[in-house]
């Protein structure tokens, strides 16, 4: 059971580029709500950005604002503070014109504030009190004032006028607050609905066209692996939409908003820490030109333990039988092995390039800030910015890294999310076929093969077969394995079509009919019928609207079925597990013969139908198969030669050629090959030497019918 197209997915086959593009034409198919999260997002930021300005202003404007010159005044009022038998107030707070006294000035020492009763040239420097004289060290020199400390009482006496502007400050510090929850709330609602609503019509899309691929398709991918694209794969887009999305906008929106800030606060600090900018952009190049070698890897094993637990499950039987188990579990130990292998590489790279790096990047930034903040400094007073918009700076650029975590900590999701979405565009990219709307009126059925060869690789399977069947009679296709009786079938379906040769339909050629249309008016029974879940009457009329209960009920009971399953607990509404495991041979087979009498087929094939069927079975349903193949064009193919006894052509196939045609007392008379092989069955001596027709190679297991393509 080895996997032979295990490597060939070890490289993506979708570029970056277009798969990043057509994500996006996906992500506008919900575009009203991707906008109205953004714009959520984008007001959500500015107003948690608002925080560091309140606080810069509750500093600078409040709390450091005491050290604004006062101006004694001559009356008490509003923003007015009584000091030794005396009134002052900001600076700031006077109104255009009105009249003012001599400055004065507090100023903080340590952790207390003394009282300058004169104007102070330069405030800013190192600062020192001492027997009441204030001594302000600057670059120019020293400054010396006389000076008063102020009480506890007194000092709060300056800072009373500022208490309503700061409740103020705080009130509107709730209501930005309030707007960045509930923005969070809108932004996330809205991105995973949004992405919800993206990945269930990308699933649509690729069930869609898995329905439209053609049947040569599935012979080369296994279907754990298509499995593993419809779930595991979107799963990923999935995350990619909900998550990565989420965090990769938030946080470009959110570093955005962060440099307008610090632009604000700044433009020289902001300027400087620019460099993460790059650093970031570097670090996420680097970082996906690695994971996503290991990506592709991890997810094409994925696929491959799907299709390898897909495969065992249903060889369970065989593999017990012939005691494979260990086989089958070193095969899947070796897979396994190779997923964890590269999983502990991403968990390795994940570990490197993940909070260790944005630490460096934090503390570099910090650094820099700093040492530009110490450098202005020892320039001069000039370049100092204000101690609130320090402290702004500050907390905006610690802010600065909160986006990045979250970006950083989704590249490992980023870089899978991109591999799988390239693995669903491949597959969305595979050529389907045309469906076709509508439908057409039942025809006769008369078919005519017309010098038909056909290959399904290099070697012709079938060569210049001419033949023709009318409408109400049945052809039987003989042969050994591997002569081409499930190929013919095959191109009668237009599962394929042929190389060479016409095959036509009522003097029509299939060609020109739309593929959906032709077999709306055939039906077939196959050796080994398939059942889906549901009951024994949803396997009868398969969900079409055109089968009524009746309908599907009569068409059991002409078949014999009401003898057979009418021992069952629930009758004709039986319970149908996968594939019908629970029914018999025999059982399946009579529901898969009703199956094909409800949707009435103008022709009807019979892959040795009655192989599994004990002959008490077999003698109940001839009678219906002679009603059923009444007026229909009815190919049989048969190993038990007698069972077709009474058709009216059989072809003697014989590697891809038509050895021998008639009927049966034709062939017998003719003492060839067909009726050897009919002695052979009926016990006609050890004297009769078998045909047995070695099948070419290229013939391989055909999904179409369960048997072997080439048959």
């Amino acid at each position: 059971m080895e996997n032979n197209t295990q490597r060939t997915e070890d490289q993506p086959s979708v570029p970056k580029k277009k798969t990043a593009r057509r994500l996006f034409q996906y992500a506008m198919t919900a575009k009203g709500t991707f906008i109205a999260a953004i714009i959520a997002l984008a007001i959500g930021v500015g107003a948690e950005l608002a925080s560091p300005f309140i606080a810069k202003m509750m500093i600078d404007d409040h709390m450091m604002g005491i050290e604004n010159p006062f101006y004694e005044t001559d009356r008490a009022g509003e923003g007015v503070v009584a000091y030794q038998d005396s009134y002052y107030k900001r600076s700031d707070r006077f109104e255009e014109g009105e009249a003012h006294g001599a400055e004065v000035r507090i100023l903080q020492v340590g952790r207390g504030f003394v009282f300058v009763d004169q104007p102070v040239e330069t405030p800013e420097g190192d600062r020192s009190f001492e027997n009441g004289t204030l001594t302000i060290q600057t670059a120019d020199g020293t400054d010396t004032y006389p000076a008063r400390q102020l009480s506890k009482g007194e000092l709060f006496s300056f800072y009373e006028p500022e208490i309503p502007g700061i409740m103020r400050l705080i009130l509107f510090y709730l209501m930005f607050l309030a707007i960045s929850i509930v923005m969070e709330f809108g932004k996330t609602y809205w991105l995973q609905s949004s992405a919800n609503r993206v990945i269930q019509k990308l699933r649509l899309d690729l069930y869609a066209h898995i329905q439209r691929l053609p049947v040569n398709f599935f012979d080369n991918l296994p279907a754990g692996k298509v499995v593993s694209r419809v779930t595991n794969d979107t799963e990923a887009v999935k995350d990619l939409f909900i998550a990565v999305l989420s965090n990769f906008t938030t946080g470009v929106v959110y570093i955005t908003g962060i440099y307008i800030a610090l632009f604000i606060l700044d433009p020289r600090l902001a300027a400087v820490s620019l460099f993460i900018v790059p650093l970031i952009v570097l670090w996420i190049y680097l970082y996906r030109k690695v994971a996503t070698k290991y990506n592709t890897i991890i997810r094409s094993r994925l696929s491959e333990l799907n299709a390898i637990i897909n495969e065992s499950i249903q060889g369970m039987s065989i593999i017990r039988v012939f005691r494979r188990e260990k086989q089958t579990r070193d095969e899947f130990e070796e897979l396994n092995g190779d997923y964890m292998k590269h999983q502990n590489k991403m968990l390795n790279l994940n570990s490197l390039t993940s909070h260790n790096l944005v630490n460096v990047l934090r503390n570099i930034a910090f650094t820099v800030v700093i040492w530009y903040f110490g450098s202005s400094t020892i320039e001069g007073a000039a370049s100092i910015i204000s101690l609130g918009a320090l402290y702004a700076f500050v907390d905006i650029l610690g802010r600065l890294f909160q986006p990045i975590t979250g970006m950083v900590n989704q590249l490992a999701a980023l870089d899978s999310a991109m591999v799988s979405a390239g693995r669903v565009f491949e597959l969305l990219d595979e050529k389907g076929e045309n469906v076709t709307d509508g439908s057409m009126p039942r025809y006769k059925g008369n078919v005519k093969f017309d010098n038909v060869s056909f290959a399904y690789k290099k070697d012709y399977v079938l060569k210049n077969i001419s033949f023709e069947a009318a409408q109400g009679q049945t052809v039987a296709l003989v042969g050994h394995t591997g002569s081409g009786k499930s190929s013919i079938i095959n191109l009668l379906f237009r599962f394929y079509d042929p190389q060479k040769g016409t095959i036509m339909i009522d003097g029509q050629s299939v060609r020109d009919l739309p593929k959906q249309h032709i077999r709306q008016h055939m039906g077939i029974v196959l050796q080994d019928p398939y059942l889906f879940t549901g009951t024994i009457v949803s396997n009868v009329s398969l969900g079409d609207e055109r089968i009524s209960r009746e309908r599907a009920v009569e068409a059991l009971r002409e078949v014999g079925a009401d003898k057979i399953l009418a021992d069952l607990p629930g009758g004709f509404d039986e319970p149908v597990i996968e594939k019908g495991s629970t029914l018999s041979a025999g059982q399946r087979q009579l529901i898969s013969f009703a199956r094909a009498l409800a949707f009435d087929p103008a022709i009807l094939i019979l892959d040795e139908a009655t192989a599994n069927i004990d002959t008490e079975t077999e003698a109940l349903i001839q009678s219906a198969l002679n009603v059923l193949k009444r007026g229909r064009t009815t190919f049989v193919i048969a190993h038990r030669l007698s069972t077709i006894r009474s058709a009216d052509q059989i072809l003697v196939l014989h590697r891809g050629e038509i050895m021998e045609r008639g009927s049966h007392d034709e062939l017998m008379a003719l003492g060839g090959r067909y009726f050897q092989m009919y002695q052979l069955q009926q016990g006609g001596g050890d004297s009769i030497t078998p045909v047995i027709g070695k099948p070419e190679s290229g013939f391989e297991a055909s999904p179409a019918f369960g048997g072997v393509r080439g048959d």
